[in-house]
């Protein structure tokens, strides 16, 4: 029972901001990665961000200098700033988690729903 969701999302001009954040929330034992991916409108998913436990981080480079990601580890929460948007920026916005439940054994990654990002004037 572990779910990831995403908030923040929303309509923005050319040039604002947005911050995106994802709640993991259930029986969770630990969490590893978190990452951010987006799918733009004709286009598959492609890798945005991601950050370590360790709160390594990287980053996709049509996004880098742009973005900055970071984590909560006391909320099980990843977080996406983003600056500069650009229209080609639009896109659904999706975290992912490597979890170890409580549940079962094992690393698992589990993915949130979404939440959609418009950049447009």
């Amino acid at each position: 029972q572990v779910q990831l969701a995403e908030s923040g999302g929303g309509l923005v001009q050319p040039g604002g901001s947005l911050r995106l954040s994802c709640a993991a929330s259930g029986s969770i034992f630990s969490i590893g990665a978190m990452r951010w991916f987006r799918a733009a409108p004709g286009k598959q998913r492609e890798f945005v961000a991601f950050v370590t436990s360790g709160g390594i981080t990287d980053y996709a480079g049509s996004v880098k200098g742009r973005f900055t990601i970071s984590r909560d580890n006391a909320k099980n929460t990843v977080l996406l700033q983003m600056n500069s948007l650009k229209p080609e920026d639009t896109a659904v916005y999706s975290c992912n988690a490597d979890v170890r439940p409580l549940s079962r054994d094992g690393l698992v990654t589990y993915w949130g729903q979404g939440t959609q990002v418009t950049v447009s004037s």
